[in-house]
């Protein structure tokens, strides 16, 4: 207790990552459990309803969009760093494992492997009816009517789409929250605070971060912002997926050719880059709510998705998750450690 007590800043920073990483793993987010992203959705979903009811001017709408972006983000952030620094005041050993499990709780990594599982259980049997049925869970499109090749495509997008949003970025954020905390004295509390204000960004961009004519005005700031904050850390993934690979030139180049068609500036870029180093092809035709809409078209289809492509993308995304964290706690370890 006492070494734990006198620990210093990179030491903590290390636990924390560390541990956070074997609960992601191991546990993931049993959907028992409350999350904080549906504290957060709560939330977001009260102030939009609020919003609404006003039926306030779309100027007004946007300044209001703002403010709904800035406080829950903040909120989110600062209730994090509050709670980790007041249960590590109370005892080191339980202010460790909360803030590495409120830093778990933004990993997806277990999550996405889950749910991808869940919609190949019942390819693997030919059951195509129950994988529509489960991949409507995890996706937006029409799942009614898709076939077996058009189930695994969907299945791949969300995987190579998600691995930025859902692990990767937070990853990123987790360690801009370490190196601060080594590099600027921030206490406990700071690694959960900066990660699960990402996760709030996040949230905020898949609730409102919307062009339909209730959601344009109101979660323009969401979606820009969250844009802004994920294109550090998809750029990173794809060139670790480019190294990775052994493709290098080739998946930074169609992903600088391809990934840019795409109307986010970032889930093309991330799905370009499995696509190449897969050697299979993504995007097309989806359908949402009734209306056709076209992707771009990315990588080329040099043989079919199967459960095994799918697998495989998932396992690129592992390798990346651990080289970015082996190689931040060796800099921590070799550093600043005592």
């Amino acid at each position: 207790m006492n070494g734990l007590i006198g620990m210093g800043e990179p030491t903590r920073s290390i636990l924390v990552l560390g541990l956070a990483a074997v609960i992601d793993w191991l546990v993931g987010d049993p959907w028992s459990w409350v999350h904080p992203v549906q504290v957060i959705g709560a939330w977001i979903d009260r102030y939009r309803r609020w919003v609404w009811s006003l039926a306030a001017p779309d100027r007004v709408q946007r300044w209001l969009g703002v403010g709904l972006a800035l406080s829950t983000i903040g909120g989110a952030g600062a209730l994090a760093g509050a709670i980790g620094s007041l249960a590590f005041k109370l005892n080191p050993i339980l202010g460790l494992g909360i803030e590495a499990v409120m830093v778990a709780a933004c990993f997806a990594g277990r999550s996405l492997r889950d749910a991808a599982e869940d919609v190949l259980e019942p390819l693997a049997r030919e059951d195509l009816p129950e994988a529509r049925s489960r991949l409507s869970r995890y996706v937006g499109r029409e799942t009614e009517h898709l076939d077996r090749p058009e189930i695994l495509r969907a299945v791949l997008e969300t995987v190579a789409e998600n691995a930025v949003d859902g692990v990767l970025g937070p990853l990123f954020w987790a360690l801009v929250g370490a190196g601060a905390t080594v590099i600027f004295g921030w206490g406990p509390g700071a690694i959960a605070a900066v990660a699960l204000g990402y996760k709030a960004a996040s949230t905020l961009d898949s609730m409102v971060g919307y062009k339909d004519s209730r959601h344009r005005d109101l979660g323009w700031f969401s979606a820009r912002l969250e844009d802004h904050l994920t294109w550090l850390p998809c750029r990173l993934t794809v060139g670790s997926i480019a190294l990775i690979s052994r493709k290098p030139l080739q998946v930074w180049g169609r992903c600088r050719r391809d990934g840019a068609l795409d109307p986010s500036p970032n889930s093309g870029w991330s799905e370009c880059a499995y696509a190449i180093a897969l050697g299979v092809q993504l995007g097309g035709e989806n359908r949402y709510r009734g209306q056709v809409k076209y992707k771009p078209l990315l990588g080329d289809p040099q043989r079919p998705i199967e459960p095994e492509t799918v697998r495989s993308a998932l396992g690129l995304t592992r390798v990346v998750f651990l080289g970015w964290l082996c190689g931040a706690i060796g800099l921590l370890a070799l550093g600043f450690l005592p």
